[in-house]
This record gives C-alpha cells, sequence and structure tokens, in this order.
C-alpha cells in the first residue's frame, strides 16, 4: 500500500521531479546486457519515464508502471505509450517478464512490505529472468526533510528480505555514493538478482 504523503508529494511536485535527472541511469546499461535482445521488461516507479526511453530505444518490450497518477501522465506524454498505474503490491502477472527493473522506487515500499514485494517479483520474472534495484542505505524506516517515507535498509536487511522471499540464483549487492532528487549526499544500495531457471 503506497504511502499516501508520499504519493502527494510526487502529485503536488510532477512538474518538477519529470525536469530532474534527465539522462538514463548508468546501471541501466549493465542490467539491460543481461537480457535477450527486444526482451520484456517491467518498470516499476517509471517516474519521468527516462529509463523507459532508453529501453525502447534500444528495441526493449517496456511496460512501465508508476503509484503516483501525475507522474505516470507525465511519462505517458513522455513516451507515447501507456503506462500502468500500479503499486507494488497491485503486481499479480506470472512468467512475464525478462527483467524488472525498479531504480529508487521500491525504496518508498513499506519496510514490512518488502518481503512480499519481492516475492511478487520474482512470481512476475520468466526463469533466469533479471531483478534490479536501488535503495537509500540506512538503519530502518524514517522520513527525508521532504516528508517522503523510505525504507532505509542495510545491505544485511536487504539480503534478509530476498532470501526470505524466493530461493533465487544469484543475489547481488553493491554500493555507492551519490545523491538524489533533494541533492544531499545519499548511499545507495544497488540490488541485482537472477531468478532460477527452468
Amino acid at each position: 500500500m503506497p504511502d499516501r504523503e508520499t504519493l502527494k508529494f510526487y502529485a503536488d511536485n510532477a512538474a518538477a521531479y519529470v525536469r530532474h535527472a534527465t539522462a538514463a541511469t548508468p546501471q541501466l546499461a549493465t542490467f539491460l546486457a543481461h537480457l535477450p535482445p527486444g526482451g520484456t521488461v517491467l518498470e516499476l516507479g517509471t517516474g519521468n519515464g527516462r529509463d523507459a526511453a532508453a529501453m525502447l530505444a534500444s528495441g526493449f518490450a517496456v511496460t512501465p508502471s508508476d503509484a503516483s497518477p501525475e507522474l505516470a501522465a507525465k511519462a505517458e506524454a513522455r513516451l507515447g505509450i501507456p503506462v500502468r498505474i500500479m503499486a507494488f503490491d497491485e503486481l499479480d502477472e506470472t512468467a512475464a517478464y525478462d527483467g524488472v527493473w525498479a531504480c529508487a522506487c521500491l525504496l518508498h515500499a513499506p519496510r514490512h512490505e518488502l518481503t512480499d514485494d519481492f516475492a511478487r517479483i520474482y512470481r512476475a520474472l520468466r526463469p533466469d529472468g533479471h531483478f534490479a534495484a536501488s535503495f537509500k542505505a540506512g538503519g530502518g524506516e524514517g522520513r527525508d526533510a521532504l516528508g517522503r517515507y523510505y525504507n532505509y535498509p542495510d545491505a544485511g536487511a536487504l539480503r534478509a528480505h530476498m532470501t526470505d522471499a524466493a530461493d533465487w540464483a544469484t543475489i547481488d549487492i553493491t554500493e555507492n555514493d551519490g545523491s538524489g532528487y533533494d541533492n544531499r549526499p545519499t548511499r545507495w544500495l544497488w540490488l541485482h538478482a537472477r531468478k532460477r531457471g527452468a
């Protein structure tokens, strides 16, 4: 269930948010290199549509989604394809995608919901499918200065949610320093996992 205060932030700031960070996420190319050419990708939290646009330009069949109707409308105008309005807990597909891309979005999922969200993503992937997501590192859930909710996991907590959710073939977590929309120094956790083959 999306956090109402976080959704309100994105509703109120959708126009400004779509102008932020228009270049594709650097980690996207590595993720796409694991997928078959022209493969199917579900993007969670498409935001301003920047990564979906890069995937479409590379020939992938992308299903963009976002829990914010306002951001979905902005991304749809940019991409020229429908953007599904969907919360993480509404994902109910089975073996539908070669990849699931979730850049800076699952970090807003309620901490107690993460294991179930990862299980839904595992189910939605095809055998040998790949999943990538990023999180702001921390020691427990809270809100930032803009009022947005974050689950703020550390690497150990993130791995525990993943292993509780499903029997992944591989789980890799890396860390790097950066920032976000608020321009504050941020420690990022990048998760990349592969579903077991058939």
